[in-house]
Parts: structure tokens; C-alpha cells; sequence
């Protein structure tokens, strides 16, 4: 199967399913079998996936994907034990990064949720002309793509992430602050925006916030 076929949810739900680590390998750039350059669509996912992965929270190190040949045996070996160490010395997934259980479930959710929104952004803003890993690894640390992330991406991740904890149960602001590493000031601000949407109403009972 062609990497360009490995889609950002099946990712996470490896990771949602417990996996502590996911390798992709897929065959040398630019020399792609079926002439789609699907490898290169792979780089692209793999890149957004780690950025994903450290802001909510887990460390990027638990994604590797790497490119070569079917003749290439002892290289993938290479690899897969320098992967498999990498991923021994993190932990399991979470609990290596301090994450609660239930928090991490929420967050995973959340951005599982949010993957058709996510495709949109990439296809539409993150498609690059680019024909080398260096130019891709370039642009994806680069300024210029930390600002897209912010303005297309992040608003709307914590939005999912809020609605995903309320799933669970009604929660206070200062609550979701803590549990997701926010201001309660920026909870707020999401609060108010998911109130408009119709996606959550304060609970007069509970004192707390509460799906709608």
C-alpha cells in the first residue's frame, strides 16, 4: 500500500488504542512506484501529526516515519530497533509524559474529532511543491507554519477538547483550565464561542458547564 494512503486518523487511532509508538516506512522520495509522489503526501501528514501530538501533549518521538527500498533489510532492522528503543526509554504512552488517563483520552478524541476540519487545512493551505525532506522539515519548524497552525488549527482544537471533557461530565472553568493546560481566561473565550455554537450552557445547578 502506497504511504499516501496512511491517513492522519488511522495515527491516532493507534495511539488511542494504546499503541506507545507508530512507524511509517514507505519507498525512497521521489521515486515512487505509482507516480503519485504519495510518500511525500505521508511527510506532510507525519509532520502535522507531530506538531498535533506536542500540543496536546505527547512527545513527537512516538511518530517516525523513514523511506526506503524493499531491498533495504538491514536498514529497516537498523531502524525498527532504534525506533523500539526510543519508544521503551519515552514509556507508555501518557504516563511518560505525565498526562492523566482520562485527560488523554479527551485530547485524543478531540483531535480525532477534528481530522475531516484538519484534511480541509492541509489540503487547502499545506499542500507544498516542495520535492526534498529538507525543504518539508524547513518549512514545517518554520515561522510561517507555527503561524497557520495557530490561526487555522488551535482555537478549534481546544474547542474539541473542552467538548470532549464534557462528554464525561459537567466541569467548571477553572476545572478545564487545569486538566487542559489552559488560562481560564482562554476557557472562557472558548466557552463563550461553544455557547454560540449550541455546543455547550452552564448547568444553574452544578455551578458548571455542561454539553448543551
Amino acid at each position: 500500500m502506497c504511504t499516501g494512503r496512511v491517513d492522519l486518523s488511522y495515527v491516532l487511532r493507534a495511539f488511542s488504542k494504546g499503541a506507545d509508538g507508530v512507524f511509517i516506512v514507505g519507498c525512497r522520495l521521489n521515486e515512487c512506484n505509482y507516480i503519485t509522489h504519495g510518500n511525500f503526501h505521508a511527510l506532510s501528514m507525519a509532520h502535522l501529526c507531530k506538531k498535533l501530538m506536542e500540543h496536546i501533549g505527547l512527545s513527537p518521538e512516538r511518530l517516525r516515519i523513514e523511506f526506503m527500498s524493499g531491498g533495504e533489510g538491514i536498514l529497516f532492522v537498523e531502524v525498527m530497533n532504534d525506533f523500539g528503543k526510543k519508544v521503551k526509554g519515552l514509556g507508555p504512552l501518557g504516563k511518560g509524559e505525565g498526562i492523566d488517563e482520562n485527560v488523554l483520552k479527551a485530547k485524543l478524541e478531540a483531535v480525532t474529532k477534528l481530522v475531516p476540519y484538519i484534511r480541509l487545512v492541509e489540503r487547502e493551505r499545506l499542500r507544498l511543491p516542495f520535492k526534498s525532506k529538507e525543504e518539508f522539515d524547513t518549512f514545517f519548524t518554520s515561522d510561517e507554519f507555527n503561524r497557520l497552525f495557530n490561526e487555522l488549527i488551535v482555537d478549534k482544537l481546544a474547542i474539541s477538547e473542552i467538548v470532549s471533557l464534557l462528554r464525561e461530565r459537567p466541569l467548571s472553568t477553572g476545572k478545564i483550565a487545569e486538566m487542559l493546560g489552559l488560562t481560564p481566561s482562554e476557557v472562557s473565550r472558548h466557552i463563550n464561542t461553544s455557547s454560540r455554537q449550541g455546543l455547550v450552557r452552564y448547568d444553574e445547578s452544578q455551578k458548571c458547564f455542561a454539553l448543551a
